[in-house]
């Protein structure tokens, strides 16, 4: 030490030391921020589909999510028989958040027997936790191996379909059946139990050849068990065609002001050309309405609520046809087409509108295009509509017998004038309603299946009918 260092106060470390143990901390902390993340505790999640207790033929789809770290493996294997097969075995080189497996079991199967198996299914995270392993979710599950399909019988069918209308069949399924009907194009028909007299394991079927369906298009009976087996039958049965006019109808500036545009609730779109303003109601407000109508008449009641044929609204006269192609014009220019799903019917202004058979009010209210509309479900999926009324007497869940008034004719909604829009629909989808008018049809098609009868017994009861006819007229 010199001399001049004595009488000089010590250096003062401290405020330096605090700045490098400040320095120290705040890394420690922004290491610990990045880091810490990579030490989350909390495991992938598992989800089977379906998640059932019996394993079949049918592919099953497993879902592995990670929100945190992401996933970096993922497998699956069954043990059946004291052999161990393997379903699935992924690693990911990048994690990732969601992962989708679809096994397909019946190329993974070879030489395992139906009965008791265990699945287990693994997923492991890219954590550091647990000691830089990750964390790893297991599910296990005691199932049984069904690999069997169910059997079906078909009772009675029909040998002619109307092009856009109705077909019926009864069938009986074997009693592991879990859902069954009739397939056509991306259609489908269940079946409903408990309506045949003195059959309580047979099943009927009402489904459609819809009118926008190829005409070549095959359906098919199915039944389908809780594992997903699969059983088909091909229906057969000759297409009766149906011609289908097509119309033009010519859209004014009046018509558009004072029917098209205040259907838009959206002032905004009542705003633009003309041809816009038309587009977005029969184009997206159709859609709309036609939706909703599906929606509707996809969930019926299990069981037969209607009697005999169905009643054309007293005096009407068919003004417009089902499945009309119409193409709209403006101004000489075709700007749109659309189907028209139904009958219009016409008599006097506000004539009282009757039920066309018995069932219940499942809908009533605005329909868009149909104006005020009340629909009507008469069970196993059948359903009329009522549409453009001006008055309505009747709201949901009220029980309707057949020719009981539910309204008035009217012109609201897309009508030109005063008439009823009279729609049939199954399970969703439009069909032919002049059958149902029929009383003939309802008793060569739906009473002798209802009543039990088989087909051959049909068949022969149809043509012993057929000759005596003949004679009759040969007498006269």
């Amino acid at each position: 030490m010199s001399a001049s260092d004595f009488g000089r106060p010590p250096r003062n470390y401290r405020p330096a030391i605090y700045f490098l143990l400040l320095i120290i901390i705040v890394g420690l902390l922004g290491g610990a921020y990045y880091v810490a993340p990579r030490f989350e505790r909390q495991g992938p999640q598992i989800k089977l589909m379906p998640d059932s207790d019996v394993l079949g033929l049918a592919p099953m789809v497993i879902v592995v999510t990670d929100q945190g770290t992401g996933l970096k493996s993922v497998t699956a294997t069954l043990s059946s028989g004291g052999s161990e097969y393997e379903l699935a075995s992924e690693q990911y080189a990048q994690p990732v958040t969601e992962k989708t497996i679809t096994v397909a079991l019946s190329s993974k199967l070879t030489g395992v027997k139906e009965g008791p198996a265990v699945l287990r299914v693994s997923a492991r995270d890219g954590s550091l936790w647990n000691f830089l392993h990750g964390n790893e979710t297991v599910i296990q599950k005691n199932l049984t191996i069904d690999v069997t399909p169910p059997t079906v019988e078909l009772i009675a069918d029909d040998r002619y379909v109307n092009f856009g209308g109705v077909g019926v069949i009864v069938y009986r399924p074997s009693a592991d059946t879990v859902t069954s009907g009739v397939r056509i194009g991306d259609y489908f028909f269940p079946g409903f139990q408990g309506q045949i007299k003195g059959h309580s394991d047979r099943f009927i079927a009402l489904f459609a050849h819809p009118y926008r369906v190829p005409v070549d298009a095959k359906a098919v009976l199915v039944a389908t068990d809780k594992a997903g087996n699969t059983k088909e039958m091909p229906l057969v049965y000759e297409l009766k065609n149906v011609k289908y006019k097509k119309s033009t109808i010519a859209i004014s500036e009046s018509f558009l002001q004072t029917k098209i545009a205040p259907l838009l609730n959206d002032v905004g779109a009542r705003q633009g050309k003309p041809k816009d303003v038309f587009l977005r109601v029969n184009k997206g407000l159709r859609k709309e309405n036609e939706d909703k109508i599906t929606a509707i008449t996809r969930k019926s009641t299990p069981s037969i609520l209607w009697k005999g044929a169905f009643s054309q609204l007293s005096n009407s006269k068919v003004e417009a046809n089902f499945a009309d192609e119409r193409t709209y014009t403006y101004n000489d220019e075709p700007i749109d087409t659309a189907y028209h799903l139904g009958y219009d019917l016409s008599v006097t202004k506000h004539y009282p509108v009757e039920a066309a058979n018995s069932g219940t009010v499942t809908f009533f209210g605005d329909l868009g295009i149909y104006g005020n509309a009340v629909i009507l479900d008469h069970g196993l999926g059948l359903f009329t509509l009522y549409g453009h009324l001006s008055s309505i007497d009747v709201k949901a869940g009220d029980s309707i017998k057949q020719r009981q008034i539910i309204g008035k004719t009217g012109e609201t909604g897309l009508a030109a004038g005063d008439h009823l829009h009279y729609g049939v629909y199954l399970h969703g989808i439009a069909v032919l309603p002049v059958e149902w008018w029929d009383q003939k049809w309802i008793n060569d098609n739906i009473e002798p299946k209802l009543e039990g009868q088989s087909g051959e017994a049909i068949a022969e009861s149809q043509q012993s009918k057929a000759p005596h006819k003949a004679a009759r007229k040969r007498r006269r």
